[in-house]
């Protein structure tokens, strides 16, 4: 009988298989990285869809300018003249 003679691995077996092994494994690794991104993307698509004035109107809702400051950006927004140093 000829069945299980050797150990099988000759040549370049044991190599090619070593490298597949690690191969596999950073293919894995990497999707479970690009799954975990995805999941937890902060700028999800409401973000992208959101206008420059809506993003002035919630930095003023939130409290991060003030009303002069608010009124001032709507106004260069709305296509008003810009401003060339602060007032």
């Amino acid at each position: 009988m000829m069945f299980w003679y050797g150990d099988g691995m000759t040549g370049w077996g044991s190599p090619v298989m070593a490298m597949g092994m690690v191969l596999l494994w950073w293919l894995v690794g990497l999707g479970v990285y690009v799954l975990v991104r995805r999941l937890h993307r902060s700028d999800g698509p409401a973000a992208a869809r959101l206008t420059p004035e809506q993003v002035l109107a919630e930095r003023f809702a939130r409290g991060d300018i003030d009303e002069t400051e608010f009124l001032r950006r709507s106004e260069v927004l709305a296509g008003g003249t810009r401003p060339v140093g602060k007032p």
